[in-house]
């Protein structure tokens, strides 16, 4: 087994108690795991990190999107994150009740195991002003390797948008795709995305919306 598919049931935080002394065996090869829409909960997630954790290095994929993680559950995923066997590479947190502490969270796990992270879906929290100057930050490390980044409606405003402009513009990362749709910038930020897409150390990178 290599992939399962487990999106839109009501596993709940005992089923994923179930689940994951599968993901504890040293046997299991799973490399994607989809739980979204499965009202999972802090201790679900909890449960799911600390099994990761005993057998980290096959997941390459991990889809908890519409879940209840909230940043509680965050700082559980986030010690599977730091730990240098993950090799995680797509992770969706969409809409899962994130807010700034959660995003402080993330960044920071992944300022210290950033090689392996490729997409990292996180529309649809909110992370606000505060959570997007985290996650510039991870931007800004030479070692971080994502390329498609999306956070859609995430209460972001000018400040927020002028974190991440100034961090792609002045060191160029490996970013090939940036999602912004439905965030709430002024005419200065609209502004600054659009000399963002015309600088010639960002055109190598999509840039949807707001």
């Amino acid at each position: 087994m290599r992939e399962l598919w487990l999106s839109g049931n009501k596993a709940g935080d005992s089923g994923m108690k179930h689940l994951s002394s599968l993901l504890e065996d040293p046997n299991c090869k799973l490399e994607e795991l989809h739980l979204s829409d499965c009202s999972i909960g802090e201790e679900g997630f909890r449960a799911l990190a600390s099994a990761l954790r005993s057998n980290p290095s096959h997941m390459r994929e991990l889809n908890l999107g519409w879940n209840k993680a909230g940043d509680s559950g965050v700082k559980h995923l986030s010690s599977l994150l730091k730990d240098p066997n993950c090799k995680l590479e797509t992770l969706n947190l969409l809409f899962c009740s994130i807010g700034e502490e959660g995003f402080r969270l993330l960044a920071s796990a992944l300022r210290s195991n950033p090689s392996h992270m490729r997409e990292l879906q996180l529309s649809c929290n909110n992370a606000g002003d505060s959570g997007v100057k985290h996650l510039s930050s991870l931007l800004e490390d030479p070692n971080c390797k994502v390329e498609k980044l999306q956070l859609h409606a995430c209460s972001i405003t000018d400040e927020g948008f002028r974190a991440l402009a100034s961090v792609l513009r002045s060191n160029p990362s490996a970013l090939r795709e940036l999602h912004l749709e439905k965030n709430q910038p002024g005419p200065s930020a609209q502004q600054l995305l659009t000399e963002l897409k015309r600088d010639p150390n960002c055109k190598h990178i999509q840039i949807h919306g707001p």
